[in-house]
């Protein structure tokens, strides 16, 4: 097994992995400052630290799984096993980042349902 292949594999999964994980943390957490003040009813700081926490935890568990499945074996010493290797790391590290940020979406959704039924209840109970 020849080293140098396996860490051109690392030199090329980790600043794609870097950088998607980067750029999909911000897309999504500069577009959720909108379902945060909506939750938070206008209160700017508790909607941008509760951002903020999110988008700490997303770059937390996202990075970690990102490292965590760094290792790459290659038993045949070819640059087309290297190729494979590095389409399924990052094929799947893809797929692993668009399943968080749908869940992260659904947890925003889950939030803005519950803070409008919460206000509903409220109007309820002053009209009532």
């Amino acid at each position: 097994m020849e080293t140098t292949k396996i860490l051109i594999g690392y030199a090329i999964y980790l600043p794609i992995a870097l950088f998607l994980t980067y750029y999909v943390s911000k897309t999504l957490f500069k577009n959720s400052k909108i379902y945060m003040l909506d939750i938070f009813k206008g209160r700017e700081e508790i909607a941008n630290a509760t951002n903020k926490l999110f988008e700490t935890g997303f770059y937390l568990l996202n990075l970690g799984f990102a490292l965590m499945i760094l290792e790459m074996n290659m038993y045949d010493n070819s640059y087309q096993v290297l190729i494979e290797k590095l389409s399924y790391k990052i094929g799947g590290f893809s797929i692993y980042l668009g399943l968080m940020l749908f869940l992260n979406l659904y947890f925003f959704f889950r939030g803005k349902r519950k803070a409008s039924q919460a206000q509903v209840e409220q109007r309820i109970v002053i009209n009532g």
